[in-house]
């Protein structure tokens, strides 16, 4: 089991998310979040002050996953998330071996939990 991690432009993500539904894929946690990477905003001028942002909003989803449906949910991820040629900014996806899930409901353990 693995828990796959995508940071994604916000623009996105209800192509990443219908396209992820159409490839088997139906359960995944989505947050609102803010950071930069490489990335450095361009200069501002707000009020006479030239402000230079350095935290962008980006979405992220979180999908605790078997492991053969890994490279399903990646390269679902990767094609629809990336803007035409791609630019910088389009995301990034993390993988993270899962130990155990548990569900609270049931007692489930395991891939019968996700």
């Amino acid at each position: 089991m693995k828990l796959v991690t995508a940071i994604i432009q916000p623009d996105k993500l209800d192509e990443v998310r219908e396209a992820l539904f159409a490839a088997g894929i139906r359960r995944l946690t989505v947050s609102r979040v803010s950071g930069h990477g490489q990335a450095q905003g361009e200069e501002e001028l707000y009020r006479g002050q030239k402000v230079v942002p350095n935290l962008f909003n980006k979405v992220r989803l979180e999908i605790a996953i078997s492991d053969e449906l890994v490279k399903t949910a990646c390269d679902t991820i990767m094609r629809t998330a990336k803007h035409e040629d791609g630019k910088i900014g389009d995301g990034k996806i993390y993988l993270t071996p899962l130990e155990e899930i548990i569900r609270i409901r049931t007692g489930e353990r395991g891939e019968k939990a996700i």
